[in-house]
């Protein structure tokens, strides 16, 4: 990363790099970049330099260090799949809540990001690793709450969490299809001995943390906010980590000689609903001890799914269930920003991800892919368009969501001056 001009004020080239490698973190977090940008101006002015100009994007930041048409521009590429533990995402927005209160100098700000980005993890690989096994096993009990079915999820999810965890060097850009590969393999011999359950669902548990529903629908939110660099390069990104994931799948049926009928959804329940607090529980609990979210936002973690999956059925059952993901996503927004405006709350996004996970977008998108790559079936591009449209549903009722936040607060604001304006409550 070049360093600024010596020309610059020693102050100006601190802040530049702590704002480069905020705004990198913030990335990184996985918040849009219109909320980073923000983020960042706020900092720059709390730090006396409103003069800052910012652009951001999903894999480089570009600040200019004043106004002067003649002034270098520092650029900063951003790792983007370096992803970071939730952890670890809280201590970065607690140290951006603390730059914006003028209660941290940019110096000690880029000793502080340092350590964040280098701290362990408070659990060891073991319990991360088990983590996974719960993590998985509870997005079984919610995509298809069978006994086989979220056994084999819980063993698959560890395996997942085995690799995920050595790290092999040079095996991450492929690491999508080497290990959808080896899951439905796995599945595929499996269901070739016991026939009970739906393979295509029973692989997708354990493949959780590759699916990328939370960045399409972040890419749709990018873009109707005008950010259309960004949103379309999210967008093709997730598609073609679908793409990757699908072909690992399609490889391993040919491979086992499964039937193409294995490729197809068919949804099966055979422990009722008593499995949904189960499952919401166990999604909890594996974000905890996998993700490493705090233990103090576990209880706020539960409340919003609660409040996802509590819209989602109310939509699905007054309205229709393609329009469930837009009711979920609208009950569970306001929740998150209320949370996260808490003195004790956990960041808003400690929240969103998991909430996001469990809306999975990205599960039917693969089932579909997967369809469409493998069989000639004509539901595969049907479950396509339908993650599409679900994709928009979420992106819609977050927008919703969060605008009637703002707007409420808007109304507060201008109802409390008009009352301390006429004498009715005190100014402060």
């Amino acid at each position: 990363m070049p360093d600024l001009p010596e020309s610059s004020p020693p102050d100006s080239r601190t802040l530049i790099r702590f704002l480069v490698q905020l705004g990198a973190a913030l990335v990184l977090s996985g918040e849009a970049v219109d909320q980073v940008h923000g983020e960042l101006l706020a900092v720059a002015r709390r730090c006396g330099h409103p003069d800052v100009s910012i652009v951001v994007l999903p894999t480089v930041l570009m600040i200019q260090a004043d106004g002067a048409a003649d002034s270098r521009i520092q650029l900063h590429s951003v790792a983007s799949s370096r992803s970071l533990r939730l952890d670890q995402v809280s201590a970065v927005y607690e140290l951006v809540r603390r730059a914006t209160a003028g209660e941290l100098d940019p110096a000690d700000g880029l000793v502080e990001l340092e350590r964040i980005r280098t701290a362990p993890a408070p659990y060891g690989p073991v319990i991360r690793t088990i983590g996974l096994g719960v993590l998985s096993a509870g997005f079984a009990l919610a995509l298809q709450p069978t006994p086989m079915g979220v056994a084999g999820a819980f063993v698959l999810g560890m395996l997942v969490g085995l690799v995920l965890l050595a790290r092999i060097p040079g095996l991450a850009p492929v690491l999508p299809v080497v290990v959808s590969f080896a899951v439905a393999a796995i599945v595929f011999v499996v269901a070739h001995h016991y026939s009970g359950d739906n393979p295509i669902r029973s692989l997708i548990p354990p493949l959780v943390v590759f699916l990328p529903g939370a960045a399409i629908t972040t890419g749709t939110m990018e873009l109707a906010a005008g950010q259309t660099i960004s949103g379309a390069s999210r967008l093709v990104e997730g598609l073609v980590d679908l793409m990757l994931l699908s072909f690992g799948i399609v490889a391993a049926a040919a491979l086992v000689g499964a039937p193409t009928s294995d490729l197809l959804d068919r949804p099966v329940d055979r422990l009722g609903p008593w499995t949904v607090p189960l499952s919401l529980l166990a999604i909890a609990l594996g974000n905890h001890l996998h993700h490493c979210a705090p233990r103090r936002a576990v209880p706020w973690i539960l409340l919003v799914l609660a409040a996802a999956l509590g819209g989602q059925a109310a939509g699905a059952a007054l309205f229709s269930p393609e329009l469930s993901a837009f009711f979920g996503a609208l009950a569970m927004t306001p929740l998150v920003l209320l949370i996260g405006r808490h003195p004790k709350g956990p960041p808003t996004m400690v929240l969103f991800l998991p909430a996001f996970w469990l809306l999975v977008p990205g599960a039917a998108g693969l089932i579909g892919v997967t369809a469409i790559v493998g069989t000639d079936s004509r539901l595969g591009p049907a479950d396509f368009t339908d993650t599409m449209v679900t994709v928009l549903a979420i992106a819609l009722g977050v927008l919703l969501g969060t605008a009637a936040v703002r707007a409420a607060g808007q109304v507060r604001t201008r109802t409390l001056s008009g009352l301390a304006s006429v004498g009715w409550i005190r100014e402060d």
